[in-house]
């Protein structure tokens, strides 16, 4: 017999709510605190930023910006987004420091490079991106820059804007739209062959004619309710809407990319983009794609046109577009396409001003480097006769020069594709030879054809890294040394090194001998195990004064002092950011109350797929104790006409679709849309109108099995 209830105070059932609301992380802005007693570059950091100074192409070095510049039309006089909703959701003027001349760090006058505390690559890149505005790429092509980690580029049809990859806030998207909308008349003032194409007399907005995602990561869709309502999207109801391209399998990866691991990914986020230090000289300065990420509200809107295959032709408000699907390349979902009439070419994420991740260090699937060169290739095939352009959704374009020499654009592609195909083929010659994986990361150099070009520098991903990511992909994280197949814990490890040492004192000693030396990596590692060996009852913050252990504060000062110094060095964004977060919270421990990250939009809770919901449920089992139970619930859910037999047996929940239970512990019956409103916050628990069958406790029980994760873990620190 069923029991329904409308305005029970059910509170057993709020905790699936936060079990589901804490899955999806948007990526989002913390607020910084303020890094204490960052030191001064040392000589021995002066000298290897200098060194980078030689070993680049700094002189002259003016093409890049002059290209960073080319177009520009107009920008937001206040580079600052803030809503009355939201607060400041984008904040260019805090890079100001960064502003200047732009041959600084490492002119002929200007040695060792001035700021000394940053890599003067990086300096460079981070120089680049402070370029913002509205750009054209070539007439009836603009790209609108440095508002988002991404950007957003503007194609003019017949009858309005097609609009490619809405970045990620809808209000630093709908900032980008109306700053292009309000220089209609500038655009249109230009001399003939710099007026919009399709418009030439236009002087008010032209509006959304469609939308085009190239990708599955957040940084390009979820700001696209700043642009369009959902409500003016094709439907079944509305055929004449708007419609949004993207690639096939793009909604599926859209929701579940940051739902199973979300949380890990998440906090090491925090890390990756710099999101807890200041900014500044000893703090973030550049996130090697873009600046940082924006602070915004987030939303997603299905695509209701799918591509799926290369060579697909589709005219789009009377623009001809050719596509090129490119699956497991930057991202599981992801789409490059061509535009015949402009020559001009989307790259999406596959070509850019930089080395890009074969992994990335917030956490995710490694990518195909192989693929990824594969396709660059098939991109020279089908367009390099004809492109004159390249763009791509980060950092400025490539235009061929019309000279008798090679067609620059095509250059570019050939050294990017060389560029991943080289850490390919190169790490797996010497996988084959017996190296290990840390040994190839040691051992790979980039030829000089390759390495002296500034697009292919280690601004977001790095040769180590990428290295290290082929090696996963093709045979693990096993080295194939028995000794390392067994390995103990770091607690563990550290402590029994720290016996072998003489105590920690003896070997903190000689790690400041070693810190004199400039040996910021070997001091790093055995710091670390120096804290992961003796401080776990002792952490951060220290009385530095009257420290509660002078052992643990020397080993976390000491090792803070490294990674510092190895983050002053670093040239990728990413790197640098890990090692002066680490820093940070070896010095001052981890500020547990910071706010946690906002969870995922309305719009991604809602087109999780029950089975997704389920599958997150399922990793937050208690796995022991759900072993000494055994369930079935019946799950059923009107509105979708879905229902779910769930399964607790062995620790392990499983679920089947369509099909109940005649004899199940419990049958719940709720419409799937009341349950997202009550993970959204929407509505309360005892607002929402179920039944339920059986026997009630021993889903409260099942309930009680399932784990709130903690967002503020420990990563430097034991």
């Amino acid at each position: 017999m069923l029991k329904k209830f409308t305005t029970k105070p059910w509170k057993w059932l709020g905790s699936l709510v936060a079990i589901v609301a804490t899955f999806v992380i948007a990526w989002m802005q913390m607020s910084p605190i303020a890094i204490a007693d960052s030191k001064l570059a040392t000589e021995a950091t002066k000298d290897a930023n200098k060194q980078v100074c030689s070993d680049l192409p700094f002189t002259d070095d003016t093409e890049d910006f002059y290209l960073a510049k080319k177009g520009f039309i107009d920008k937001l006089a206040d580079p600052v987004v803030i809503t009355k909703e939201s607060g400041t959701v984008w904040n260019l003027e805090q890079y100001n420091f960064l502003l200047g001349d732009e041959t600084v760090p490492c002119s002929p006058e200007n040695l060792p490079p001035d700021p000394d505390t940053v890599n003067p690559s990086l300096w460079r890149m981070a120089q680049l991106n402070m370029q913002h505005g509205l750009y054209e790429v070539v007439p009836g092509i603009y790209q609108l820059r440095g508002y988002d980690l991404a950007e957003i580029t503007l194609v003019e049809g017949d009858t309005g804007w097609i609009v490619i990859d809405p970045l990620t806030s809808q209000e630093t998207a709908k900032a980008a739209l109306e700053l292009a909308n309000n220089n209609i008349s500038n655009i249109n003032s230009q001399d003939v062959d710099h007026k919009l194409p399709r418009h030439p007399d236009r002087t008010d907005p032209l509006p959304v004619s469609a939308v085009i995602y190239t990708h599955s990561h957040v940084d390009h869709y979820a700001g696209i309710q700043g642009i369009v309502t959902p409500e003016e999207i094709k439907s079944i109801n509305n055929p004449e809407g708007i419609p949004i391209y993207a690639p096939e399998g793009f909604l599926e990866e859209a929701v579940s990319e940051n739902v199973f691991a979300g949380n890990v990914m998440s906090r090491r986020a925090s890390y990756m983009y710099g999101n807890l230090l200041p900014k500044g000289e000893t703090g973030q300065v550049d996130g090697g794609l873009g600046k940082t990420t924006s602070a915004g509200t987030t939303s997603l809107i299905a695509p209701t046109d799918i591509i799926d295959h290369t060579g697909q032709k589709i005219k789009v408000d009377g623009i001809n577009i050719i596509f090129q699907n490119v699956p497991g390349s930057e991202a599981p979902a992801e789409m490059m396409f061509y535009f015949p009439e402009f020559h001009a070419l989307c790259a999406a994420e596959d070509a850019t001003h930089t080395m890009h991740n074969l992994y990335t260090l917030r956490g995710a699937k490694v990518r195909d480097a192989l693929g990824w060169a594969n396709y660059l290739s098939q991109t020279i095939e089908l367009f390099g006769d004809d492109v004159k352009v390249v763009f791509a959704s980060h950092h400025w374009p490539t235009w061929d020069k019309d000279s008798t020499s090679e067609n620059e654009v095509v250059e570019y592609l050939k050294k990017q594709r060389d560029l991943y195909k080289y850490i390919h083929d190169q790490t797996l010659h010497l996988a084959n030879q017996g190296y290990t994986m840390l040994e190839i990361a040691e051992m790979l150099e980039l030829p000089r054809s390759l390495a002296t070009e500034w697009y292919n520098r280690g601004y977001y991903g790095s040769l180590n890294h990428n290295v290290k990511a082929v090696y996963q992909y093709y045979l693990g994280w096993f080295d194939g040394n028995p000794a390392h197949l067994y390995s103990l814990p770091p607690e563990q490890t550290g402590a029994k090194y720290i016996e072998y040492m003489g105590g920690p004192g003896q070997a903190i000693k000689l790690a400041k001998g070693d810190f004199d030396k400039g040996e910021y990596r070997w001091v790093a590692q055995v710091m670390s195990d120096v804290v992961f060996g003796t401080c776990k009852d002792n952490l951060p913050p220290y009385d530095s004064t009257t420290p509660s252990n002078q052992d643990c504060f020397d080993a976390t000062q000491l090792e803070a002092d490294a990674l510092e110094q190895l983050g002053y060095q670093a040239e990728s964004g990413p790197w640098r950011n890990f090692f002066l977060t680490g820093a940070q919270e070896l010095r001052d421990g981890v500020n547990k109350n910071i706010p946690t990250p906002a969870s995922g939009s309305g719009d991604t809770i809602r087109a999780m797929t029950t089975d997704l919901l389920f599958d997150s449920l399922a990793i937050r089992l208690k796995g022991l104790e759900a072993a000494q139970n055994q369930y079935t619930f019946n799950m059923i859910f009107p509105d979708i006409n879905e229902e779910y037999l769930l399964s607790v047996e062995n620790g392990v929940l499983t679920y089947t679709a369509d099909k109940v239970s005649v004899k199940p512990n419990t049958t719940i019956i709720i419409n799937r849309s009341d349950l997202d409103d009550v993970i959204l916050g929407e509505t309360d628990i005892t607002e929402v109108d179920f039944s339920y069958g059986g026997e009630l406790e021993d889903f409260k029980n099942f309930l009680s099995l399932l784990d709130d994760f903690e967002f503020w873990f420990n990563i430097v620190l034991p």
